[in-house]
């Protein structure tokens, strides 16, 4: 009788520890790291990308210093070239748009850039190993694929 209740909570152990190690992976196959960021002005740090739900966030990182220029803004690329210019780095006072959700139109995102919109110039730019395909990108199902026919690039600027 003791050998099976041992038996029992060391399987139990083994089923907990699985679970854990299942969720733990979970978690961080959503987060989606940059690489540093290179640039005119935007030479260090790196840009994160989250999800909670069905909202995508970036956030840059500690090392991530804004550039010293009139209107440094988030900017991103997706894999068909569309571009999305995005919230400023800084907003009035001392406050800082740190972490930001990207909007539904944006299916996917291949680079993260640093635009100063008062210039018109790109000040750093960073890019994710594999593009990262964003919930409404998932919703859509044409993420990555070919075009559908669906157009929502009434945000993207060509350049």
């Amino acid at each position: 009788m003791r050998t099976q209740r041992m038996f029992k909570l060391g399987l139990l152990s083994m089923v907990a520890a699985t679970g854990l190690f299942m969720a733990s992976n979970s978690f961080a196959a959503d987060a989606h790291i940059t690489s540093k960021f290179e640039g005119v002005k935007a030479n260090s740090g790196t840009a994160t990308h989250g999800r909670s739900g069905n909202n995508d966030t970036l956030t840059w990182s500690e090392e991530f210093k804004i550039p010293d220029t009139p209107a440094p803004h988030w900017q991103v690329v997706d894999t068909r070239g569309n571009v999305y210019l995005l919230n400023r780095l800084v907003i009035k006072g001392d406050k800082q748009n740190r972490t930001i959700t990207l909007p539904v139109q944006i299916n996917d995102v291949a680079k993260v850039q640093i635009w100063c919109a008062y210039a018109e110039v790109l000040l750093g730019e960073a890019s994710f190993p594999k593009p990262v395909l964003t919930a409404s990108g998932e919703a859509r199902g044409n993420g990555m694929k070919a075009d559908s026919g669906m157009k929502h690039d009434s945000m993207a600027m060509s350049r």
